[in-house]
């Protein structure tokens, strides 16, 4: 599953999902196009993966990040994901209603 972003008319980027049959939804890759960085694109792209897998009554969401990542691994930090693993992050989502 892709989610594409668009800002003022243009691709301004995307996440990629991956469902595993009843665990958590993971995050192929969540991509900001050149020159659309710094305008909430990464944090929009990500509430609406997390969107979905509370939707799809999903415990959490994963991705896994370099360690040398350092942008990445802060900003998945800020976002509410912690570590399982050295390059494993995951966010523990709301139940859905």
């Amino acid at each position: 599953m892709t989610f594409v972003a668009r800002e003022h008319g243009q691709y301004a980027g995307y996440v990629a999902l991956r469902r595993n049959d009843s665990g958590p939804i993971v995050i192929e890759q969540l991509f900001v196009a050149p020159g659309h960085e710094q305008h909430g694109i990464g944090h929009r792209l990500l509430a609406h993966a997390e969107g979905y897998a509370i939707a799809e009554r999903r415990h959490s969401l994963q991705i896994v990040v370099e360690e040398g990542n350092r942008q990445a691994r802060s900003f998945y930090r800020r976002s509410g994901f912690v570590p399982l693993e050295p390059e494993l992050f995951e966010l523990i989502l709301p139940r859905a209603n």
